[in-house]
């Protein structure tokens, strides 16, 4: 998947990882619990996804260990807080890593954090902010370029069981939406609640 936009790597995490951070923080904590997007999993899992996944990627592909994150099921937005700062601090500072893994081959560390994970909080804060009933609003220019980039890969992408199969949606419509129906998510969900 191709980086968000044309910043360089630290500068898209921090945009990035801040937004999210953003919608965290104004949760109501009784939200916390309330049904996401993703089947199955509710506001605080889509945050604990995307604390627990990440370290064990940089484990394994660059050697690099981060600190434990606070609990996630005790505060969330803590939690995010915190593994938001130390990606930082790896992303502004890499040195000369890089991250091995047999699919995608060996790549600069900053590169990685940029093209996996920063890519993956941005999309997630569409359901993060949709199970805390919040609007997105995510920037049009990410949400094409996360197009853009995932398309070159969709059938290795559809293959991963990490998405949904794709919602149509108009041709038209908002690049936001275009970019949610793409990696199988409705844009028009809403917490049944809300509904």
């Amino acid at each position: 998947m191709s980086a968000l936009s044309e910043l360089p790597p630290a500068e898209e995490h921090w945009y990035v990882a801040g937004r999210f951070l953003d919608v965290a923080q104004r949760a109501p904590a009784h939200r916390w619990d309330a049904p996401a997007p993703v089947g199955g999993w509710t506001a605080r899992d889509v945050v604990g996804h995307l604390v627990e996944w990440f370290p064990g990627f940089l484990a394994s592909g660059a050697g690099v260990v981060l600190p434990e994150a606070p609990s996630v099921k005790e505060d969330p937005a803590a939690a995010w807080a915190a593994r938001t700062g130390d990606v930082q601090r790896l992303i502004e500072d890499p040195g000369e890593r890089v991250l091995e893994n047999p699919h995608i081959g060996r790549i600069p560390l900053a590169e990685a954090i940029d093209r996996f994970y920063s890519v993956d909080v941005f999309m997630h804060t569409w359901d993060l902010a949709r199970a805390l009933g919040q609007e997105p609003d995510l920037d049009p220019a990410r949400c094409d370029a996360v197009v853009a980039g995932a398309q070159e890969h969709e059938e290795a992408m559809r293959a991963s069981g990490q998405y949904g199969p794709r919602v149509d949606v108009p041709a038209d419509a908002p690049a936001q939406d275009r970019m949610v129906g793409f990696i199988g998510r409705d844009p028009d969900w809403r917490p049944s609640r809300e509904r």
